[in-house]
C-alpha cells in the first residue's frame, strides 16, 4: 500500500532517506525552490507518514489525556483538537503533539522519533481501573500536510468547505471518491494549511488526487527550513531534557488552572515566580554556523544554538537566549559569526 505511493513519488523525483528499517522520508523531489514559492504563494504538499499517530480511546480518554500533557483535554468536544506538550515529571520536554478529538477517541500526531517513547509511556501511566485504550496506528494510516495561501481552495475541489474560518486543529470527516478522510485546520507550521490523515491503503490515491489539484510536492529538506525560519521546536533540537515548555515559548499549549499533570508543579512554579532564565529565539546569521555553538556577548556566554539552516534570504538559526540578556534586536556573536535575535511566527501564535 505504502509502496504504491512510494513508487508514485519516486516517480516524481523523490530521494528517500531511512529513519529505521521500517520508516522512510522524502528529502526532496528535486524541486525544493519551486515547493518555498507554493508555500508562499500556492500549494505545497509535504508526506507526514513518518510521523506517528497514537489512538487513545474508551471513556476516559479525555481525563487520562488531561492528565498526562499541558493542555486542557477536559474542554475538548468532537471535531476540537490543539496542540499540547509531553513532558517528564520535572516539566522537561519529550515531545509536541496534535491532539483531535473524534465523537469516540482522540488522535494524536507526534513527532516521528518519538512515538514508540510516547507509547511506552502512556501505557505506563494506565492504571486497571482505567477506561483507556492505545492504539498503534502509523502503519495502516497516512497523513499529509498541505502548506500555502490557496489551500483551502485546492480542498474545496475535493469537495471540503466546512472548514472555512474555523479554529486552529478544527477537524472533520470527509468523503472523497470512497475515501474517508480526516481533514484538520492546520499545517503544522505558522503558514496556513491543512492536514489530511486517511488509511493507508488510500495514500496513493489520495496523494495524486491532491497533486492534480495543484499541490506541489515538497520534501523534508524545505520542511526543516520552514520549521526553522518560522521557530518550530524539533524533538533532539530544541525538544530535549534540557528544556521546558517555558522555555521553547510554547505557551499556546499550556493551560495553567486545569489542575494536577505531570510536571505540573514545576510548570506552575516557573510562570508563578517567573523562574523562566532562558528562552528560544530565531537569531539571522552572518554566516554558517554548527548547531550547539554557543551565542555570546562580548565575552559572556548567553546561549546555544539549537538548529541552523540556509535560506534564499540568507543563513538563519534557532537558539535559546537567557531571558537577561534580552529578545528582539539583540547583537549577538557565535564564534566568528555576527546574528541579531527576531521573534518566530509559530511561537508568536
Amino acid at each position: 500500500m505504502i509502496q504504491e505511493l512510494h513508487d508514485i513519488q519516486a516517480a516524481a523525483g523523490a530521494t528517500f532517506t531511512e529513519l529505521t528499517t521500517t520508516e522512510t522520508v522524502i528529502v526532496s523531489f528535486g524541486n525544493d525552490a519551486a515547493a518555498i514559492a507554493a508555500t508562499k504563494q500556492g500549494v505545497a504538499l509535504y508526506d507526514r507518514t513518518h510521523w506517528g499517530r497514537i489512538q487513545i480511546s474508551d471513556s476516559d480518554r479525555l481525563r487520562f489525556l488531561h492528565n498526562q500533557s499541558t493542555n486542557n483535554f477536559n474542554i475538548l468536544k468532537p471535531g476540537q483538537g490543539c496542540d499540547t506538550v509531553f513532558v517528564t515529571s520535572t516539566a522537561r520536554t519529550i515531545d509536541l503533539a496534535t491532539a483531535y478529538a473524534t465523537e469516540d477517541a482522540v488522535l494524536l500526531l507526534v513527532s516521528p522519533n518519538r512515538r514508540r517513547q510516547l507509547l511506552e509511556l502512556l501505557d505506563r501511566y494506565i492504571f486497571p481501573m482505567d477506561r483507556v485504550e492505545l492504539t498503534d496506528l502509523t502503519d495502516t494510516t497516512v497523513a499529509f500536510s498541505l502548506f500555502g495561501p490557496e489551500s483551502t481552495q485546492l480542498l474545496e475541489k475535493l469537495g471540503v468547505t466546512e472548514l472555512q474560518n474555523q479554529p486552529y486543529a478544527a477537524h472533520k470527516l470527509i468523503n472523497f471518491a470512497g475515501m474517508d478522510i480526516r481533514v484538520a485546520v492546520g499545517s503544522g507550521l505558522a503558514t496556513p494549511g491543512y492536514t489530511l490523515i486517511t488509511a493507508a491503503s488510500d495514500a496513493a490515491r489520495l496523494w495524486t488526487e491532491l497533486v492534480k489539484a495543484g499541490a506541489v510536492p515538497m520534501g523534508d529538506r524545505v520542511w526543516e527550513q520552514l520549521r526553522i525560519q518560522q521557530g518550530r521546536p524539533a524533538t533532539d533540537f530544541e525538544l530535549t531534557d534540557d528544556y521546558n515548555p517555558l522555555e521553547a515559548r510554547l505557551l499556546h499549549t499550556i493551560t495553567y488552572d486545569k489542575g494536577c499533570y505531570i510536571g505540573q508543579e514545576t510548570i506552575a512554579r516557573l510562570n508563578t515566580y517567573k523562574g523562566v532564565k532562558q528562552q528560544l529565539w530565531g537569531v539571522q546569521l552572518s554566516g554558517a554556523v554548527e548547531p550547539g555553538t554557543a551565542v555570546t556577548m562580548g565575552e559572556e556566554k548567553v546561549g546555544k544554538l539549537t538548529s541552523f539552516t540556509e535560506t534564499e534570504s540568507g543563513f538563519f538559526g534557532l537558539a535559546y537566549i537567557r531571558t537577561k540578556a534580552g529578545g528582539e534586536g539583540l547583537k549577538v556573536q557565535l564564534g566568528e559569526i555576527a546574528g541579531e535575535v527576531v521573534n518566530l511566527p509559530f511561537l508568536s501564535l
